[in-house]
C-alpha cells in the first residue's frame, strides 16, 4: 500500500457535519478554507421501510447548507458501499452537481451483490454507475486543497479513508473510542484485515481530526459524538492492546452474535447503484428483493 505523503496535515478543513437519526450516519461537509470548494462525504436518502418511500429530508439539510453558503460541490464521496442506509449521492449531485466518487474495488461489491440478487441482463450494476474510482495512495482537488486516498479494507473489500489536510474521515473501519471497530461479517469482510487498515491509520499523527460516519453512543454516553484525532482512536477499547491475534478473535466473537442491519437489502441494491433504485419493471414499478431462506435452512 501507498504511504501517505508527510506534510498531509499542513492545512485544516472546514467541516460541518449532519447527524441522521435513524440510521446514526454522519454526512460530512468538507470545505477548503480559502474557496468556495467542498466535497460531501457519505449522504443519506431517507426510507420508511415500512411503506417503502424514499424520502430526501436529510439530503436536503445538507443540500441546504451547500447552497446558502454558495459552496462549489467538488466530489460526492462514499467511503464504502454502506449496508445500513440508502446513499443521496446521484440526488445530491443532480442537485448541485459534482461527480460521485468511491474506492476503485467497488466491482468486487456489485458482482457480489448482484449474484447475492440474482439480477439478470438489464439489472446487473457495473462501475460506470460511479464517475470516480479512487485508488490508494491517489490524491484529489478541493480547490487549492489536496484531499488523499488510503485503502482500508476489512469491514468490506471497498472502503477507504479520506485525509484531508489535517483531518482523516474513516468511514465504518472504527467508531468513537468507547465503541469499538466495524463488524467485519459482511461479504469481503475480514477481520485481520481490519485491524492492519486500523493500524494505518493509526500512523497518522498523532493530532490529526478524525471523522466517524456513525455514532451509537454507549450505555455511559447518552450524547452523540463523532470527531476525536489519532492520539483519542489509539485508545479504542477494541484496539487499544491488542495483539492482532487478540483483535480478530474478539471481532470474529462479537460478529457471530449480531444482526444483520434493519436496511442491509434495501441499501446495498441503491447503494451498489450510487443511488438510484433498481430499474422498473414492466409495470413501472422499481422493487427491493429481499432474499428468502425456508425455515429449514434457518433452522
Amino acid at each position: 500500500m501507498t504511504e501517505m505523503p508527510q506534510n498531509i496535515a499542513g492545512v485544516s478543513p472546514d467541516v460541518t457535519s449532519f447527524f441522521d437519526p435513524d440510521s446514526f450516519t454522519i454526512t460530512h461537509i468538507v470545505k477548503d478554507p480559502a474557496s468556495s470548494s467542498c466535497v460531501v462525504i457519505d449522504p443519506v436518502l431517507d426510507l420508511d421501510i415500512r411503506s417503502g418511500k424514499t424520502s430526501t429530508l436529510s439530503a436536503d439539510k445538507v443540500l441546504a447548507h451547500i447552497q446558502e453558503n454558495d459552496l462549489k460541490v467538488e466530489y460526492i464521496m462514499e467511503t464504502h458501499i454502506h449496508a445500513d442506509h440508502l446513499t443521496a449521492a446521484n440526488y445530491i449531485k443532480e442537485k448541485v452537481g459534482g461527480k460521485v466518487a468511491v474506492g476503485k474495488h467497488v466491482g468486487e461489491v456489485q458482482e457480489t451483490w448482484d449474484n447475492i440478487f440474482n439480477y439478470k441482463e438489464g439489472m446487473k450494476t457495473d462501475i460506470s454507475m460511479f464517475d470516480v474510482l479512487l485508488d490508494d495512495g491517489e490524491s484529489f482537488q478541493i480547490g487549492g486543497l489536496v484531499g488523499h486516498v488510503m485503502y482500508t479494507p476489512g469491514h468490506t473489500s471497498v472502503d477507504v479513508t479520506y485525509v484531508i489536510g489535517d483531518a482523516a474521515f474513516i468511514g465504518d473501519t472504527m467508531f468513537m473510542p468507547d465503541y469499538g471497530t466495524a463488524r467485519t461479517d459482511f461479504p469481503g469482510g475480514n477481520a485481520r484485515t481490519l485491524y492492519r487498515s486500523v493500524q494505518r491509520i493509526l500512523a497518522l499523527p498523532d493530532e490529526m481530526r478524525v471523522f466517524m460516519c456513525h455514532d451509537y453512543g454507549t450505555a455511559e454516553r447518552k450524547e452523540f459524538i463523532w470527531e476525536t484525532t489519532i492520539a483519542g482512536a489509539k485508545k479504542n477499547v477494541m484496539i487499544d492492546g491488542l495483539s492482532e491475534d487478540e483483535f480478530v478473535a474478539l471481532r470474529e466473537g462479537k460478529d457471530a452474535n449480531l444482526a444483520a442491519p434493519k436496511l442491509l437489502y434495501p441499501s446495498l441494491q441503491v447503494n451498489i447503484r450510487s443511488g438510484d433504485l433498481p430499474p422498473a419493471e414492466d409495470n413501472g414499478q422499481a422493487y427491493l428483493k429481499i432474499p428468502v431462506k425456508p425455515a429449514a435452512q434457518t433452522a
